[in-house]
C-alpha cells in the first residue's frame, strides 16, 4: 500500500518522537505495553497481556508476552530476520528492555520532549529529568514482568505506561551504532511492521513481519508493504488522483468541494482528537504583554475560520476538547473560555499601548510562523488580515519544514506560532497538563509561560477521583492560560478530513493514528 505524509523528514526513535506521522510508525514498529481501539479508545492489551495495581494505586505490574523476538530487515537477503545474541539465540523483547527504554528517556542527554509527560507518573522521573542521580520506579522483576511507581495515583496511568517514550528500546544497537540506530539496516524492531528502507526527506519503506506472535488486539498484518512518501498537499492530492497513492492523510482545504462531489466513497471526514491552536511567545516583546496577547487571540474570528477551512471543525474556546474525560466545555464555562471579541481585542490593544506607552507605530514586529502546509499558510494568511483589519497591526508570515520548524520552536520560537495537539489518551490530563505542566526545549511548551498557581490546579485535577470537581478544576486551569495570562489562542477542534480509495478496507482512527495492521487491500 502506497500513502503520503507532509514534507519533512520523521524521527523513529521512540524517546524522542513528537509527530503523529513519527508515532503512526513507532506504533507499528515497536507497539507499547497497552493499546487502544481504534473507534472506541478503550484501553487494550498490548505487549503487555495483562496489568494490575496495588490497593494504594501507586505501584502497575506487567505481565509481557512471552519470546517475541528483535527484528531487522536484511536487504542482502530481501528478508526480515531475527537478530541473535552472543550465544546465537534469538534476542527477544523483555522488561529489562523496557527499563532501558524508559530510562533513555529520562536521561537529559538523550533530549526527549515527552519525557515531561511521563516525569510525574513515575517515582524519580522529575528529579531524572532535572539531571539528579535518583532511582526510577520503573523495574523488572523477572525477564517477563515490570512494575511501574507513581507518586500519586490516576486512572489513567495504563495508559500513559504505554505511550511510546515507555517503550522497550535496543540497548546493544543504540550502544553500537549511536545516533544512527535507526537507519535502515541496522533499526531493530518488534512489532508487525519492520523498517524495510529509509530515504531520507523522500520514502519510509515498512514491511509485514513474520515473526510477530499475533494477538487478538495487535493482530497479524495483512498488508505485505507500506509505503510512505514525503509530499506537500497539492502533490500528495495529485498522486493520489493519478493512482499512485492508496491513502492520503490531509487535503488542500481549496480542494475540499470538489473532492465532496468527484469522489464521494473516497473522501472520509469524521471526527478527531486534536485541537488547533496559536501560541506565543510571552518571553520577547510585543507578545511578552499579556494584553498584546490576549488582543491577538480576541481578534481572531474563528466562526470565520472555520468556514474557511469547511470540514466541520469547531471554533475553541479551550484549549483542551469537551468530548475527553473531565474535558470542560466552553458552553458550561462561556466566562472562562477566550471568545472572538472585536470591541474586546480593541480594548486590550489600547490597555498594551497605555501600559507600554507605545503608539501603534511603535510596536516591534510580529512574526506568525507555521509549519510547511497549505492549509496552515490560508489560516495563517486570514489570520494576519483579521489583525490587521481590527489592530491595523502588520505580521510577517514564515514557515518552515517539519523538522526545521520543530526545532525552532525548541530552541527560539517566534512570537506566534502554530501546532496542533492530539490526545495520547482521552482525558483532559493528555491536554493541557501534558503539554503546559513543564516548560524549556526538552517540553511540548513552547511558550515560556507557567505558574504555581496553574500547576497546582494541574496537579490537584489529575489525583482528583469526582469527575466533575476534575472538570472545574481544568476550567479555572484553562482559564489561566488561554484568558487571563492568554498564553495561547485556541482556534478550533479539528476534524479529519482523507482520502482512501475504495479497494483499501480499514478503519478510521479517531486519534489519526491508523491501526495500518488491521488494513487491507481488496482483490
Amino acid at each position: 500500500m502506497h500513502t503520503a505524509y507532509l514534507p519533512g523528514d520523521v524521527i523513529l526513535d521512540p524517546s524522542l518522537a513528537t509527530w503523529n506521522n513519527e508515532i503512526q510508525i513507532i506504533n507499528q514498529t515497536y507497539p507499547g505495553l497497552t493499546t487502544f481501539d481504534e473507534n472506541t479508545v478503550e484501553i487494550q492489551p498490548g505487549l503487555a497481556t495483562d496489568w494490575s495495581v496495588s490497593d494504594d494505586g501507586l505501584t502497575y505490574t506487567f505481565n509481557l508476552m512471552h519470546d517475541v523476538p528483535w527484528v531487522t530487515y536484511d536487504a542482502s537477503a530481501g528478508e526480515v530476520v531475527q537478530i541473535m545474541d552472543e550465544s546465537g539465540a534469538p534476542r527477544v523483547v523483555t522488561a529489562q528492555d523496557v527499563v532501558y527504554g524508559v530510562t533513555r528517556t529520562f536521561d537529559p542527554a538523550t533530549g526527549s520532549q515527552y519525557a515531561g509527560v511521563l516525569a510525574p507518573w513515575i517515582v524519580g522521573g522529575e528529579a531524572a529529568l532535572a539531571g539528579e542521580a535518583t532511582e526510577l520506579g520503573v523495574a523488572a522483576v523477572d525477564d517477563y514482568t515490570l512494575t511501574f511507581t507513581s507518586p500519586k495515583a490516576a486512572s489513567f496511568l495504563p495508559m500513559i505506561y504505554g505511550m511510546w517514550m515507555s517503550r522497550p528500546e535496543p540497548q546493544w544497537a543504540i550502544e553500537e551504532y549511536g545516533d544512527a540506530w535507526t537507519e535502515a539496516g541496522s533499526y531493530p524492531s518488534y512489532g508487525a511492521f519492520a523498517l524495510k528502507e529509509w530515504e531520507h526527506d523522500v520514502q519510509v519503506t515498512l514491511v509485514k513481519n513474520p515473526f510477530w506472535p499475533a494477538t487478538e488486539t495487535l493482530p497479524e498484518p495483512k498488508l505485505d508493504e507500506v509505503v510512505f512518501t514525503y509530499l506537500e498537499e497539492p502533490a500528495m492530492l495529485a498522486a493520489y488522483e493519478a493512482g499512485e497513492l492508496d491513502w492520503i492523510p490531509t487535503i488542500p482545504l481549496s480542494d475540499l468541494p470538489r473532492l465532496q462531489a468527484q469522489y464521494p466513497d473516497d473522501l472520509h471526514i469524521g471526527p478527531d482528537t486534536c485541537t488547533y491552536y496559536y501560541g506565543f511567545n510571552t518571553e520577547i516583546a510585543p507578545t511578552d504583554n499579556v494584553h498584546m496577547r490576549r488582543a491577538l487571540s480576541m481578534a481572531i474570528d474563528r466562526a470565520t475560520i472555520v468556514q474557511i477551512t469547511a470540514g466541520g471543525q469547531i471554533p475553541a474556546g479551550f484549549f483542551t476538547r469537551p468530548d475527553v474525560a473531565a474535558g470542560p466545555s466552553q458552553e458550561d464555562y462561556p466566562d472562562l473560555a477566550i471568545h472572538s471579541d472585536v470591541d474586546g481585542a480593541k480594548a486590550e490593544l489600547q490597555a498594551y499601548l497605555d501600559e507600554t506607552g507605545q503608539t501603534l507605530e511603535d510596536i516591534p514586529s510580529i512574526t506568525l510562523m507555521h509549519n510547511t502546509s497549505s492549509a496552515h499558510a490560508t489560516i495563517a494568511q486570514a489570520v494576519q488580515q483579521m489583525w490587521k483589519d481590527t489592530l491595523g497591526i502588520d505580521v510577517q508570515i514564515s514557515a518552515q519544514d517539519a523538522q526545521t520548524y520543530n526545532e525552532t520552536l525548541r530552541r527560539d520560537a517566534p512570537n506566534v506560532w502554530r501546532l496542533g495537539w492530539c490526545y495520547d489518551y482521552p482525558d483532559a490530563n493528555s491536554f493541557i497538563n501534558d503539554v503546559y505542566r513543564t516548560k524549556g526545549p526538552d517540553s511540548n511548551n513552547h511558550t515560556g509561560w507557567g505558574t504555581d498557581e496553574f500547576y497546582a490546579l494541574l496537579d490537584e485535577a489529575g489525583v482528583t477521583e469526582d469527575v466533575a470537581a476534575r472538570t472545574e478544576l481544568y476550567a479555572q486551569a484553562e482559564y489561566m492560560l488561554v484568558n487571563e495570562s492568554a498564553a495561547i489562542a485556541p482556534i478550533y477542534y479539528y476534524t479529519s478530513q482523507q482520502m482512501t480509495k475504495p479497494s483499501v478496507e480499514r478503519s478510521y482512527a479517531v486519534n489519526r493514528i491508523e491501526r495500518l495492521d488491521k488494513w487491507d487491500i481488496a482483490q
